[in-house]
């Protein structure tokens, strides 16, 4: 009788395959890893199956001996469901998460050359499920580590919603040391895993000079070098490329050479110890982001009015627009004391809404310029406003307070 993890050869429609039997959720397909690393499924009806080889029982990869080194700083990293490495087991496919600082260092064992580590797990969830109270368990986290002495902190994160946590950190903490965060595009049972690479460029960048919230992630399809976004202007760019994060309206703070482990800066940006640490980690949940599409109805708006809302984000068109009948809805959130800010769908550029004749009715109807911020961190930095100083609203949107905004915008596209 096969078992998972035999070593099979299932020939169907005259093709052949061989690879190690992998649990399936459907009785009507059989899954095998093949030699490769990648999984594949076949339907089992006129499929025939023959044993290769029997698999054997595995038992748990002894763990690399870690022994702290004198004179390397000393890095927390926080896990908050992704991971910095994975060991996977072929036996069955499966891939088990590494969380403390023994287990990572024995998949990634340059890191022990780079940074003293310990490791804490802050949450396990899909970064799809993040959302505000979680940024705040995040930042108190991070707060206590760098209290605690680390000289600075890695965050493991799912790279789906990354830049919304990365620009919630940027606001809440005002940081002597480097915070990174980091993830993966591709799982490390992937020969085309990312993973190792980006867990050593952020160690790097952990133990550098560069005091930011920032994201390292690829900077190109091939294992060169990894770029340093700014926390509050990064955005994925791709769904699956190793390279999808981009900085947008700005240029990236520098890149890491991967074999050399070489940091280049292109831009200023807060040095350690610049300033002092200190945490404010209050943030109003209560806050939405409408994308405005033509023929919408405004009473999308009405629905976050008439339940209450805090503070709306609009992502308009062009330089930041919506259709006329969207005009009343902005001036009655304002008139309630609920505030309505105007971002561009472009993400390249600048909002202006005093060319056109709908802009200047946005305007005049309350609405608040959202400058060149991206959506998300626009929605974000609202949010902390909110919970913060919201009598000031209107004056924080419109000024840089974490390197969200720009005094000029690159006609680059």
């Amino acid at each position: 009788m096969l078992k998972m993890g035999d070593k099979v050869r299932i020939e169907k429609d005259g093709d052949s395959y061989v690879g190690i039997l992998m649990p399936s959720s459907h009785e009507d397909f059989i899954i095998i890893k093949l030699e490769n690393g990648y999984n594949i499924g076949l339907r089992s009806s006129n499929s025939k199956v023959m044993l290769v080889e029997k698999g054997q029982e595995s038992s748990p990869t002894p763990l690399r001996q870690h022994i702290r080194k004198e004179k390397l700083p000393r890095v927390s990293i926080l896990s908050t469901g992704g991971t910095i490495a994975s060991r996977v087991d072929y036996r069955t496919g499966a891939v088990t998460s590494q969380f403390s600082a023994e287990e990572i260092l024995s998949a990634i064992p340059e890191l022990e050359d780079i940074a003293n580590y310990n490791s804490r797990v802050i949450y396990q969830i899909l970064s799809e499920n993040m959302r505000a109270e979680y940024w705040i368990e995040l930042a108190r986290a991070v707060d206590e580590e760098i209290q605690n002495g680390s000289t600075g902190i890695i965050i493991t994160h799912g790279t789906d919603t990354m830049m919304y946590t990365s620009a919630a950190l940027s606001f809440m903490i005002r940081t002597p040391v480097p915070i990174v965060l980091v993830g993966s595009q591709r799982s490390s049972d992937r020969p085309s895993s990312d993973a190792a690479m980006n867990a050593i460029c952020a160690a790097t960048v952990a133990t550098s000079d560069i005091a930011e919230v920032c994201v390292v992630m690829h900077g190109t399809t091939s294992d060169d070098y990894c770029s340093i976004h700014r926390g509050t202007r990064v955005r994925k760019m791709h769904t699956s490329r190793r390279d999808a994060f981009r900085s947008i309206n700005s240029g990236t703070i520098g890149k890491v050479e991967y074999l050399s482990r070489q940091i280049t800066t292109f831009a200023d940006h807060m040095h350690r110890n610049d300033v002092s640490l200190e945490l404010i980690d209050k943030l109003e949940p209560k806050c939405a982001l409408v994308k405005y599409s033509p023929g919408a109805s405004s009473d999308i708006l009405n629905y976050f009015i008439d339940d209450k809302y805090k503070g709306i984000v609009i992502e308009g068109t062009g330089l930041g627009h919506v259709a006329s009948d969207w005009i009343d809805p902005i001036r009655r959130a304002t008139e309630d004391d609920i505030p309505v800010v105007v971002t561009s769908q472009c993400l390249r550029g600048r909002i202006c809404d005093r060319v056109y004749d709908t802009g200047r009715d946005m305007l005049n109807a309350g609405a608040i310029e959202g400058e060149d911020m991206l959506p998300e961190v626009a929605l974000v930095k609202l949010m902390w406003i909110l919970a913060n100083k919201p009598e000031d609203v209107r004056r924080l949107m419109r000024i840089p307070i974490a390197g969200e905004i720009s005094p000029s915008t690159s006609m680059i596209v």
